[in-house]
C-alpha cells in the first residue's frame, strides 16, 4: 500500500483502527490523501481530513497542509488535530515532515493542549535530542513552553551534557539551552565546561556552545572562568579551524579589557599569524574592533623596524595576509593610510620587476585602488 510504505516509521503505530479494520480504512486513508495531492482545484480544509490528521502529518504536502492551516485554525479545529496526533505524538516527532505539525502546535496550540504536548516529552527529552527531527520539536519547545516545564525537560539531560554537545544533533539543544532556559537553571549545563573550554572551543559543534555561554551567561563566576581558559589559549585557538570563531567572538562582543589582552597576546605574531588561513580572520577583527593605540601597535609591526617593510612585504605577497593588509587600509586613520599606500606603491613596481605570478600583482593593485578609493571618498569633493 502507497499509505503504508508513505508512514515510514510510523506504520503500525496508528493505533486500533488501523491493525484491525483490514484494508478498507487504510485505502480509504489513502485515497483521501491521494485525493488531497492529485486534485489542486479543491481547497480542502481541516475538518475534511478529520480521521487522517496523522497521516496527512506524515506526508509531505499533508504535513505542510496541517502547518499552514494550523496558523489560523478555529478552537473546534485544534481540538479536532489535538485529538489525533496525542496518541501518536512521539513518533510524530521523529519523522522528516510529521515534526513540523508537532512544532506548530507548540506554537499555535492553545494553553492547556500546550501543555498537555509537553508532557509527552518527558522521558524522552535525551532520545529525541539525540534525533533528526527529534532535536527540533525539543528545541521548539524550549523557547516556547510555560518556564515549570522548560526547567523540567532540561534536567533530563543532567550527566549527558558532553554527549549532547558532541553530537550533531544534541548540540543544537544544548545550545537553546543556554539561550532560553534562565541561568540558575541550567548551571549543571555550564559548570560542565569549566576545564573543557579550550577542548570545546577546537570542536565543530563545541565551538558553537561556547559561543552561546559568551553570549547569554551573565553570572560573573561563569564568565571569569571561561575567559581566563580562553585566554590562556589564544595563540592555539586563533590558528584553529573552531577556535578561531571563539576569539573572533570575544573580539567582537567582548569587554574591551578582554579585548586588549586577546591584541596584547597576539602582539608579536601579527605577521604569521596574518599569513595562516584561520588566524589571518582573527587579526582582522582586531584591526576592526581594536582601539586606536591597539591598530597604531599592529600596524607598526606590520610596517617593521626599516624602510624595506619587509613583514608588509611578505604580507601583501601571501594568499590570505593580504587580506588583512586590506583590512587595515580599511579601519586605519588618513595618515596611517597615506604612508602604507606610498609603501605598498614602491614595493608594487619592485614587485613587477621580478617574476612573480601575474596574481600576486593583481592582488597588490587591488589593494592599492581599494586603499585610493577610501582616500577619494573622504576627501571634501571640489566644488563644480
Amino acid at each position: 500500500m502507497r499509505f503504508a510504505s508513505g508512514m515510514r516509521n510510523l506504520t503500525g503505530v496508528m493505533g486500533g483502527w488501523h491493525l484491525d479494520a483490514g484494508n478498507l480504512d487504510e485505502s480509504v486513508a489513502s485515497s483521501l490523501l491521494e485525493e488531497f495531492k492529485s486534485n489542486k482545484t479543491k481547497c480542502f480544509e481541516l475538518a475534511e481530513i478529520a480521521g487522517h490528521v496523522v497521516d496527512f502529518s506524515a506526508d509531505q504536502y499533508g504535513s505542510r497542509f496541517i502547518q499552514q492551516k494550523l496558523e489560523t485554525a478555529t478552537t473546534e479545529e485544534k481540538n479536532m488535530v489535538y485529538q489525533e496526533i496525542m496518541p501518536q505524538a512521539v513518533n510524530l516527532m521523529t519523522d522528516v515532515f510529521g515534526n513540523y505539525v508537532v512544532q506548530k502546535f507548540f506554537e499555535h496550540g492553545l494553553p492547556p493542549q500546550r501543555r498537555e504536548l509537553a508532557n509527552k516529552l518527558f522521558g524522552n527529552v535525551l532520545s529525541l535530542s539525540l534525533q533528526m527531527y527529534g532535536c527540533r520539536v525539543i528545541q521548539k519547545a524550549i523557547e516556547v513552553v510555560d518556564l515549570d516545564q522548560k526547567i523540567r525537560m532540561v534536567q533530563e539531560l543532567d550527566g549527558h551534557v558532553m554527549r549532547c554537545v558532541r553530537d550533531q544533533n544534541g548540540n543544537h539543544v544544548i545550545q537553546k539551552c543556554i539561550e532560553c532556559v534562565p541561568e540558575d537553571a541550567i548551571n549543571f549545563i555550564v559548570s560542565t565546561f569549566f576545564g573543557q573550554v579550550v577542548t570545546l572551543s577546537t570542536h565543530p559543534y563545541g565551538c558553537r556552545v561556547i559561543q552561546r555561554v559568551l553570549e547569554h551567561c551573565n553570572d560573573p563566576n561563569t564568565q571569569q572562568k571561561v575567559m581566563d581558559e580562553i585566554l590562556g589559549a589564544v595563540s592555539m585557538l586563533a590558528q584553529d579551524q573552531y577556535g578561531n570563531y571563539v576569539v573572533q567572538h570575544v573580539l567582537e562582543h567582548g569587554k574591551p579589557d578582554e579585548r586588549s589582552a586577546i591584541i596584547k597576546e597576539l602582539a608579536g605574531k601579527i605577521v604569521q599569524m596574518s599569513q595562516q588561513k584561520f588566524a589571518s580572520n582573527v587579526v582582522e577583527k582586531c584591526l576592526t574592533f581594536g582601539g586606536p593605540s591597539e591598530r597604531q601597535l599592529l600596524v607598526n609591526e606590520m610596517l617593521g623596524s626599516t624602510d624595506e617593510n619587509e613583514p608588509l612585504q611578505a604580507m601583501m605577497k601571501d594568499q590570505f595576509a593580504n587580506y588583512v593588509v586590506q583590512k587595515v587600509l580599511e579601519t586605519c586613520d588618513d595618515q596611517q593610510r597615506e604612508l602604507i599606500l606610498s609603501r605598498i606603491k614602491v614595493h608594487l613596481n619592485a614587485l613587477k620587476k621580478y617574476t612573480y605570478g601575474k596574481h600576486i600583482v593583481a592582488r597588490v593593485e587591488k589593494l592599492v585602488a581599494a586603499g585610493e578609493r577610501r582616500i577619494a571618498a573622504q576627501s571634501p569633493h571640489p566644488a563644480a
